[in-house]
């Protein structure tokens, strides 16, 4: 049997750079390769793709990039390849392509740029579309859409860099929203640039740490509660991974409480009802519908002490090591790291 090429897109011009090296080495290191030949294309920092002819144990610990083992590539333009081309010294060499999994986290990986240029060669992406994956970063733009699929979200302001030195219009912003608040990047992903803001005296400093990862930030409300989440997977047929929560014992899940949980527990599956976790589930997969996502994607709510469920974000690209939250709600429903693999590539 003939196997199936499958490039595996890693790195990228992202904040979330190392963690897309922990989980696309999960991912490449649990691949049937009996099925599947694998192609690892390590994105450096500063944009530049490589074919990576190493070994995968180098990936996580961000040894990759030694030149003898990197060759140059670039999308082919022609769609009747759908590949890549290998920039050698001695000329091109084209490699057609049967898909691309991206494991890229954030900006420039999960935002719709890369699933833009996979598309325009006419190279199968598994996961999330152009449209799709846009839509679910932009923060503002998938909570309206959130809302529509029938969702609540919290409220929030949008501040532009053209809006950032009405000071004024910013503290008003703060106080329609009453404090604690948040202010966040509105396309980042990790909880890179957020800030809990408990009173008018932070709220400028964050807005302008905001502004470090993005060109707008939102404001948004705080929702009592905690955080629950939802696995899905699949386009047409869709599988639900069981509900998992969030619980912290101080402060919110930003990018290093995510990454070390030093206070907090992720509880698989989450201490609700029954009733409560179906309702949950059916959130998520109105909301995964309604924002046109596929393959596979962890959407984000919060529980409120009232029961009420509020949407939060959606990851087209959760992380994907064998301990990431998404994987592990798929175990809970019986699907193995190894069976979510197996069924993105069928697809």
């Amino acid at each position: 049997m003939e196997r199936k090429r499958i490039a595996v897109l890693f790195g990228g011009a992202s904040s979330e750079y190392e963690v897309s090296l922990q989980s696309a080495y999960a991912v490449m290191t649990h691949i049937d390769t009996r099925k599947y030949e694998i192609l690892p294309i390590g994105i450096a920092k500063n944009g530049a793709w490589y074919l990576y002819r190493g070994e995968l144990s180098d990936i996580p610990g961000d040894n990759w990039f030694v030149k003898n083992k990197c060759v140059p590539v670039a999308v082919s333009p022609d769609k009747s390849l759908h590949g890549i081309l290998l920039l050698k010294e001695d000329g091109a060499e084209e490699i057609s392509l049967d898909g691309a999994l991206p494991i890229l986290h954030g900006k420039n990986g999960e935002d719709g740029t890369v699933q833009g240029v996979l598309e325009l060669a006419d190279i199968p992406v598994i996961g999330c579309n152009t449209m799709s994956s846009a839509v679910c970063m932009d923060k503002e733009t998938a909570h309206r859409l959130a809302r529509a699929c029938g969702v609540k979200t919290a409220q929030s302001y949008t501040v532009s860099e053209d809006d950032k030195q009405n000071s004024e219009q910013i503290e008003a912003y703060g106080e329609m929203l009453r404090y604690p608040l948040f202010v966040k990047p509105l396309r980042a992903g990790s909880s890179f640039g957020i800030t809990k803001v408990s009173g008018k005296g932070e709220l400028h400093a964050a807005v302008e740490h905001a502004f470090a990862y993005d060109s707008e930030v939102i404001l948004e409300e705080m929702i009592e509660g905690f955080e629950v989440g939802c696995a899905i997977l699949g386009t047409n047929k869709l599988i639900v991974g069981e509900v998992d929560e969030i619980e912290l014992s101080e402060g919110f899940f930003d990018y290093t409480e995510k990454y070390t949980l030093k206070s907090s527990q992720i509880h698989v599956p989450a201490r609700i009802s029954e009733e409560k976790a179906r309702e949950i589930k059916d959130a998520a997969l109105r909301i995964y519908r309604g924002l046109g996502c596929s393959y596979f994607a962890r959407v984000d709510m919060f529980l409120t002490p009232e029961g009420e469920i509020y949407f939060n974000e959606v990851n087209t690209i959760p992380g994907f090591t064998a301990h990431s939250r998404y994987p592990n709600m798929m175990k809970a429903a019986g699907i193995s790291f190894e069976e979510i693999l197996s069924r993105l590539l069928e697809m």
